[in-house]
C-alpha cells in the first residue's frame, strides 16, 4: 500500500516537475568504504544550504551540516536528468545504497525540481510543497548535500539530498 501511494504522489508531482523521496529501509548493497570528497560550491548552491538550515533553525531544528559525500550522490544524480533531461528519482535505490554503505547513513529523503532560476524560488517551492517540506523539516536529518546543474539552454537542475547518520 505505501508504494502505490508513493507512485500516485510522485506521479503527482511530476507535473510540477518538483518531487521529493525518502527511505528509512534496511537494505544494504554491500559497497566499497570511502571517505569524504574534496567538493567547491557555487553561489546558488551555498544559498540552498543557507536557506534550509534558516528555515530549519526558524523552525527549532537543528542545522544540517553539509557532508561532501551526500554532495557527491546529488552531483551523479543532476547529471543524469540534465543527460535524459528528465527530472526523476531514478536510481534513488542505488544512491541510498552508496550513502549507507560511504556515508553511515540510517536514513535518506531527496529533493529534486527543474527550471527555478534562483535558490530562494526553489527552496520556496520545496517548502510549499508537503513532500519537500517534510524532508527540510525532518528532526532526525543531520546532514546533507546540493547539486545543480544547468542544461544546454540555461535551465537549473536540484538534486538535494538528506541523511541521518
Amino acid at each position: 500500500m505505501k508504494k502505490i501511494t508513493q507512485k500516485i504522489l510522485i506521479l503527482t508531482l511530476i507535473t510540477t516537475f518538483l518531487f521529493s523521496c525518502s527511505s528509512d529501509e534496511n537494505e544494504v548493497t554491500n559497497l566499497s568504504e570511502k571517505s569524504d570528497i574534496a567538493l567547491s560550491y557555487s553561489n546558488i548552491e551555498s544559498e540552498i544550504f543557507g536557506l534550509i538550515n534558516d528555515h530549519r533553525a526558524s523552525k527549532g531544528l537543528a542545522e544540517l551540516d553539509v557532508f561532501n559525500i551526500v554532495s557527491g550522490e546529488a552531483i551523479t544524480h543532476t547529471d543524469y536528468m540534465v543527460q535524459t533531461g528528465e527530472v526523476s528519482h531514478a536510481n534513488f535505490d542505488t544512491r541510498y545504497q552508496n550513502l549507507v554503505a560511504n556515508a553511515s547513513a540510517s536514513s535518506v529523503g531527496e529533493n529534486v525540481a527543474y527550471g527555478y532560476s534562483s535558490a530562494q524560488a526553489v527552496v520556496d517551492a520545496w517548502l510549499n510543497s508537503e513532500g519537500h517540506r517534510l524532508n527540510i523539516e525532518n528532526a532526525s536529518f543531520t546532514d546533507f548535500g546540493i547539486s545543480t546543474k544547468t542544461n544546454d539552454e540555461g535551465r537549473y537542475y536540484f538534486t538535494n539530498i538528506f541523511i541521518k547518520r
